[in-house]
């Protein structure tokens, strides 16, 4: 069938950033599906204008310049968010697809998704990564009321209206039961482990140390990511002067590559607190392809967010790549992470507290075998739970089976349209996990 992949922030391997709509995108084709992404070009400025197509690795990429930064201000961003659904409405139509699928975030991608699937008469899939808009509620991103309430009446009708639900967390599928009065199928396909990717390789390590001498010999504590308001990195910093503080600088050291909205005032408090190219350096973001080495390096991969609830419910990219490259794993939040990773015995859950944190992390490298042991269950649970290839062929069986519903349905009344009869509880399916 031809999918039209609606997914705003769409990267490939040679990006940086998230890959997960690319990777799955590659597992529809596979599969024998035309795809076609729908996405928006972040990088380019503001005298283009008009869609570009391109051809990647069989995918079809269709390219709207949409402006767009982590450190973008609330009102800019809801501008991008309004001006990538206009558009990708039209042109999900155009393209006549035979199932739309469309990747929050934002949620506002589910407009193109929504419309497209009624003017064509084809079955919507909706794939939520977050809880929006609880989520921007919640970090007070959307204080406006009336903002407020668009949102949370587009929350409702997106998951009323789609054909099935995919969650990447079962916190995000609780959530979204709470405001689902319709018989929809949510599927709990989480984030995945690129294991081929990640494969545990020494020269992999070796070269990313011999590019980075300043680092030394000393373990790596890694954080590779967004460095914006949700993510407070700013912890790592005061984590690192405690570990300074009480073993020096060859005891470990921090290793921040990315890029967001907080890169300039976690570079300024790690140079107020001395420790800024001491045990703790900042790098600028690389592709998916190029962190590899430094996952390779680290002896304590980390996923780090502030303190806010909501955020528990995430599917964290880095801790799906961190498990994929073998290393240990160290977070600061509660949620279902936290509970995988003290079941299967992964590495740390780490105190909100800095100096606490930096006593773990300091005991958790005193103890070689006990590191080992953690980055041996992180690479076993990646291969046998949350693997690339099984969770796409999760997600591509929902989709087939979207479209065969649908097609059913067809038959069974030719020239009406069918609806869903509306129930107390929506059917959750549990997968990946």
């Amino acid at each position: 069938m031809k999918i039209v992949y609606i997914h705003q922030y769409f990267n490939t391997r040679e990006m940086s950033g998230s890959t997960r709509s690319y990777e799955m995108a590659l597992r529809m084709q596979k599969r024998g599906h035309e795809v076609h992404i729908i996405t928006s070009d972040r990088s380019i400025g503001k005298d283009q204008r008009g869609w570009k197509v391109e051809n990647i690795d069989g995918l079809h990429v269709h390219w709207l310049p949409v402006p767009y930064r982590n450190a973008d201000g609330n009102k800019r961003r809801v501008k991008s968010f309004l001006k990538f659904a206009f558009h990708a409405t039209f042109r999900a139509h155009k393209l006549a697809p035979d199932l739309v699928f469309a990747s929050s975030t934002p949620l506002t991608v589910s407009v193109p998704g929504l419309l497209a699937s009624w003017s064509r008469k084809v079955p919507f899939v909706f794939e939520a990564r977050d809880l929006w808009p609880e989520l921007p509620i919640a970090v007070g991103a959307l204080k406006n009321p009336v903002l407020r309430a668009l949102a949370q009446l587009l929350e409702r009708q997106t998951y009323r209206h789609a054909d099935a639900i995919v969650a990447l967390s079962p916190g995000i599928a609780s959530g979204i039961e709470k405001n689902l009065t319709s018989a929809t199928p949510i599927h709990v396909i989480p984030n995945a482990c690129d294991s081929d990717l990640f494969c545990p390789d020494v020269a992999s390590a070796q070269a990313f140390r011999a590019g980075h001498p300043e680092l030394g010999k000393a373990p790596i504590v890694l954080y590779a990511g967004t460095l914006g308001r949700i993510n407070k990195v700013r912890y790592l910093v005061d984590v690192a002067r405690h570990c300074l503080d009480q073993a020096g600088d060859s005891a470990a050291r921090f290793v921040v590559i990315g890029q967001g909205a907080e890169v300039d005032e976690t570079m300024a408090a790690a140079k107020a607190l001395g420790v800024l190219n001491v045990n703790f350096f900042m790098y600028r973001a690389v592709s998916k392809a190029e962190i590899v080495g430094a996952y390779q390096a680290a002896s304590i991969g980390t996923s780090i967010f502030a303190d806010v609830t909501e955020m528990e419910n995430n599917s964290a990219n880095k801790f799906f790549d961190t498990l994929a490259s073998g290393t240990a794993v160290a977070i600061n939040y509660g949620g279902w992470q936290a509970d995988l990773l003290k079941e299967h015995d992964l590495g740390l859950v780490l105190d909100r507290d800095p100096g606490k944190a930096g006593e773990a992390i300091l005991a958790l490298l005193a103890r070689p075998d006990r590191l080992k042991s953690c980055a041996e269950n992180a690479r076993k649970l990646a291969l046998e739970q949350f693997d690339r290839e099984d969770l796409a062929g999760q997600l591509v069986s929902v989709l087939e089976t979207a479209r065969q519903k649908h097609l059913a349905a067809i038959r069974r009344a030719p020239g009406q349209q069918t609806k869903q009869p509306p129930l107390s509880k929506s059917r959750r399916i549990f997968r990946g996990h």
